[in-house]
Formats: structure tokens, sequence, C-alpha cells
């Protein structure tokens, strides 16, 4: 998930205005949870930050930190104290993303017969995930996990939500820590069984991604929100457009739904949004500005004349004027983009680019389609007068 894993944990990218954390939390609430505990890791202060004091959601939050080193299984471990004997509760990865309540159909389940319960779901390629495989009684007779198999193949994975009793603690513990013993002793007594979920469901691994999970939420919206402090005086709005407390549209701007303008945003003369475009807080678009298809972070500022399109925009980035990003190649084949040095294909015939928190960007510049720009990075100005000096003859 690089560039924006180096400055937040995944569940911390917002889509849709929220983060990935909000939605999850949202719709726990929905599915009657009170009460979440948050195991915390990588940049975990910032969860924390943005979690503390009262939530939206109206769970109450606290927080335990996985030690260091610790893989999914120490994690779990780690809040083992926060439960008391016989206690059921649901386990969540919250880098997934789900446009329905995935959490009920997993209770409701549970319910029905009170065995440890995993939430399953069909991908077009199951490679990435624990593949299932499934007996009588949707009972669960085997788990591969990330298997070697043919490009394109589907099956039933993980989807990262449990239905669990705290004997899976004791039971993970004679593990120690390891998950893939834990679930195969559970299979080994007949007691593991699946919920099927037939909805949306998205694993947050690349970049991209984060345009699929947007996407995702924009869907479901169906009418047009204007907070009543917006002037929408000479803009244009069409669709289903989010528009948030204290923003401030400028005459000549076309917003094209699904979008979503955060608090207390700047959007200048002219500006044309295209859908699925989620602008962050307090950001700044400039005069004559084109978003198609994008993710900026809040705190971001983006020149005049500019293009951003198919791309994720981080935190405080300052793009210059005139700075366009391409979103395809000249053949039209699907973007190949570096991840962690090796070329991956991303499977989008339109993808721009990914930009890290705190970038700048100067004037006139052009970004290749698939590229990473890491966090922190400054691009000078792209001068034609006076001459910059190049390297050779």
């Amino acid at each position: 998930m690089a560039p924006f894993s180096q400055s937040r944990p995944n569940p911390m990218i917002p889509v849709g205005g929220p983060c990935v954390i909000d939605h999850t939390l949202h719709l726990l609430r929905e599915a009657g949870v009170n009460t979440v505990t948050v195991v915390t890791g990588h940049k975990g202060d910032v969860l924390r930050r943005h979690l503390t004091g009262e939530h939206a959601s109206g769970v109450n939050i606290s927080f335990v930190e996985q030690g260091k080193g610790q893989g999914i299984g120490g994690a779990i471990l780690a809040a083992r104290e926060r439960f008391s004997p016989g206690e059921n509760f649901l386990l969540v990865y919250a880098d997934t993303l789900t446009t329905a309540n995935i959490f009920s159909v997993t209770l409701q389940a549970f319910g029905l017969h009170g065995d440890p319960t995993a939430a399953i779901c069909l991908t077009e390629s199951g490679e990435k995930y624990g593949n299932v495989y499934l007996g009588q009684e949707m009972k669960i007779t085997k788990i591969v996990e990330k298997p070697r198999r043919e490009k394109g193949l589907g099956n039933y994975v993980l989807a990262g939500v449990f239905a669990l009793n705290t004997a899976f603690f004791e039971l993970l513990g004679k593990a120690k820590g390891d998950m893939e013993a834990a679930w195969r002793k559970l299979i080994e007594n007949g007691s593991l069984r699946a919920a099927i979920w037939e909805d949306r469901w998205l694993d947050l691994a690349y970049p991209w991604d984060v345009l699929t999970a947007n996407r995702m939420v924009m869907e479901q919206w169906k009418a047009a929100v204007i907070h009543e402090s917006v002037t929408l005086s000479g803009a244009s709005v069409k669709g289903p457009v989010i528009i948030s407390k204290g923003a401030d549209i400028r005459p000549g701007t076309v917003l094209e739904g699904p979008a979503f303008i955060g608090e207390n945003c700047f959007i200048g003369h002219n500006t044309l949004v295209r859908p699925y475009t989620c602008v962050g807080a307090r950001s700044v678009i400039g005069h004559g500005v084109e978003l198609k298809n994008c993710v900026m972070f809040p705190n971001t500022t983006v020149g005049r004349l500019s293009f951003i399109g198919d791309s994720v925009v981080g935190e405080g980035v300052d793009i210059g004027a005139g700075t366009m990003t391409i979103n395809r190649t000249m053949d039209q084949r699907p973007v190949t983009v570096k991840v962690n040095g090796k070329p991956t294909p991303s499977g989008l015939t339109k993808l721009g680019a990914f930009i890290g928190d705190g970038a700048v960007i100067g004037a006139s510049n052009i970004l290749a389609a698939g590229a990473i720009v890491p966090e922190g990075a400054r691009i000078g100005h792209n001068l034609s007068y006076p001459p910059q000096k190049r390297g050779g003859r």
C-alpha cells in the first residue's frame, strides 16, 4: 500500500469521505455491537488519535497495542484480557471493506449453531487469500493459505470476519499464535462453519484498491446532500454530490456525482469535478482544474489548470499549476505499477499516480501512469527558462 502505508495504517485511508475504519465501526454498531477493542500496530498512534473521544458510530472504543514482530495471532492474543471466560465476540480484520453489513450476516449464522463461524466470499482470484473448502452443513473442511493457482481462477476465501468464543484464545495460545494451526484444530474437531457473504467485498492490498473502495462506497449514494452553509451561486451540481460544511464553491464549477467535497474546501472558478472524486477536508483546488475518479486526502492543494485523473493523493500534498497525471499507456494496455521494487500488473487500463503524504510537486510536471511519488518527495518546477542543467552532453 506504499506510499500511503508509510504514514498510516490501512484502516486510516479515506474512501468516500470517512476512513475505512469509520465505515467498519458504523456497520458494527448497526449489527448491535456496542464495545470494540482495537489492536494497534504499525502507525498505531494515527489510529488512536482518530478514534480517541466519542466516535460518530456511538460504539465504545478501547485500545491494545500489538507487540513488535507479532503476526495476526499475536495481535489477537494481546486482547485476551479484555474478555470474560465464555464470552462470544467478533474478530474483524480492519483493512477490509463491504458495502452492506457482513457482521449481521456472520452473527446470524453463528446464532443458529453457536459454532465458530468464518465469513467467506467468492473472489475472481484467490491467490492472495486463505482459500476455503466446504463440506456438509456449511462446515469448513480445509483452508489453504495463499495457494498457487491458475491466474483468474476464483474460490471461496476468508473474508476477515469471524464469530468466536473466548475458548479460541486458549486454542490459539496452545498454537503459539499460529492462526493456521488454530484453524486446522477447529477443522479437525469439525466445529468451524462458514457464513457465505454474497455482496461486494474488498481487501485493501494495493494502492489502486483505494479507487475501487471509493467507488464501492459512492455507488451506494442516491441523492445530493449539501450543507446549509454552502453557497452554490453560479456552480452546477449533477447527481449525488455530498458537499460538507464550510465548503467554498466558486462560479463556473461543475460537480458531477457521485462526488464528495470535504469540510472547508475551496473549489476555484471553472473547475470540473468528475464522478467518483473525493476531495478531503481543507483542500484547495485552483481555477480550471479537472479532477476525475481520484481520492484526495485532507489538506491538499492543486494549482490551476491541472489534471488529476484515476489517482490517489496523500495528505498535505502541494501540486503546482499545470501539472498532469497521465492515466493510460500509449497502447492502452493495463498499467503496471512498481510495488516493493517489483513491476506489478494493476489490471486497469486507466490508472494515474499515487502521491505520498507531504509531497511537493512543482508546476508543469507530468506524472507517468502508475507513478508512485514517495512521502515527503520534492519535485522541482519543470522550467524551460532559464534552461535546466542536464547530465551528459
